[in-house]
């Protein structure tokens, strides 16, 4: 095993230096992922319009959801940028400080200089020479009042330095305060928007929930979703077919050995009846508080990152040799199509999109469109982070 994720390590860097090496190797490496993505774009958009013309509610659902996971990880980042802002102040302020102190001692010192130099009076250089007869006596003293006016001079300087300095921290300290207001602002704004949205998501759950009673149509409406799902999957294998993933160890060999891609409470399993019906679990839906960070589970490239109606916020990654894993229900996706990812990156974080009731994450494995057990490939429980 060491020497295999050694050989794969190697083959991972000496790609990356053969693309840093070679700028037409790296343009054309972007025009792929270009492509990539503009292709799955199509097909999402295709989907959209299917959708939006069988479920006016559904696709007013997407909407509310997209908007809502965008406030999200707009807020995340404004308060990223508060504490940074705040930490930024709060050493602007210890400088402060530190400044001011230095400045009271060198203005303490300079003050004690002056009041010397006042009580011997302006012309001390010079009564040393009428009074002292001692040439000796009087070239220490000479030398000590050299001494003396250089330290002055070292004082005089060292106060100006410290006032240019504390001016300008306090001008600096002025412009953080002026910025962290004004994201605090920004902050207050996302927060109403975000409110906005969710009241608007609940009011769409609450007519689609009594659409389906209505109707009696949530046995037909799992399989619809399921169908969708099972088109994307063809369609999106069909894409990825001129670009195929190649991996020093695959996929298959890792079955049993992979670890969950979040750490939550198994509420739904592989093969269970859902909603009493005839449609079964194709994976399995983990319990688990929102924001919590969804992992991915082994190498490969993002497929797919946008919303699907039953999945919400849906993640999927390529492993190559047909093999995926899906990430739905999520909250926000940290991830676009096109990009690489390594066992444990950070894909998503856990929510409760797709008209869920309570936050968790839907997790499956597929070879091709066949959906697979995945308590038989994923078995270790994710480290404390």
């Amino acid at each position: 095993m060491r020497l295999r994720t050694t050989v794969l390590l190697m083959l991972v860097a000496s790609t990356g230096m053969a693309v840093a090496q070679d700028p037409g190797l790296t343009q054309v490496k972007e025009r792929e992922l270009e492509q990539i993505r503009e292709k799955i774009s199509e097909l999402k958009s295709n989907m959209d319009r299917r959708a939006a013309e069988r479920d006016r509610i559904t696709a007013e659902l997407q909407d509310a959801e997209v908007l809502i996971a965008e406030k999200r990880s707009y807020l995340k980042d404004l308060e990223r940028q508060q504490d940074y802002s705040e930490k930024k102040k709060a050493e602007l302020d210890a400088s402060l400080a530190r400044q001011e102190a230095e400045l009271g001692t060198e203005t303490s010192q300079l003050a004690a200089q002056v009041v010397a130099a006042y009580t011997s009076g302006s012309q001390e250089r010079l009564k040393l020479l009428l009074n002292q007869r001692d040439p000796a006596t009087l070239g220490r003293l000479m030398t000590y009042y050299r001494y003396l006016s250089e330290f002055r001079g070292k004082n005089i300087a060292a106060v100006n330095a410290h006032m240019n300095t504390l001016a300008a921290l306090r001008e600096e300290e002025a412009a953080e305060e002026t910025r962290l207001a004004g994201l605090t602002r920004k902050r207050r704004t996302e927060l109403a928007a975000l409110d906005a949205a969710q009241q608007q998501r609940q009011v769409l759950l609450a007519s689609l929930k009594a659409r389906i009673a209505r109707e009696g149509s949530a046995i037909e409406r799992l399989a619809a979703q399921e169908k969708d799902l099972a088109r994307l999957i063809a369609e999106l294998t069909s894409i990825l077919s001129d670009y195929p993933i190649t991996s020093e160890v695959p996929f298959a060999e890792f079955k049993g050995r992979l670890t969950w891609p979040v750490a939550g409470k198994l509420v739904h399993d592989f093969g269970q009846p859902r909603a009493g019906s005839s449609v079964k679990w194709n994976g399995v839906v983990l319990a688990a508080p929102r924001g919590r960070e969804v992992r991915a589970v082994y190498h490969g490239r993002v497929v797919f990152a946008d919303w699907l109606a039953g999945m919400g916020l849906l993640v999927i990654v390529d492993h190559g040799e047909g093999y995926m894993t899906l990430y739905g229900y999520n909250e926000t996706t940290l991830k676009r199509a096109g990009d690489w990812v390594a066992p444990g990156d950070v894909i998503a974080t856990i929510g409760d999109s797709g008209g869920q009731q309570q936050t968790g994450l839907y997790f499956e494995v597929r070879k091709g469109t066949r959906p697979l057990n995945p308590r038989r490939w994923v078995s270790r429980q994710p480290q404390s982070r």
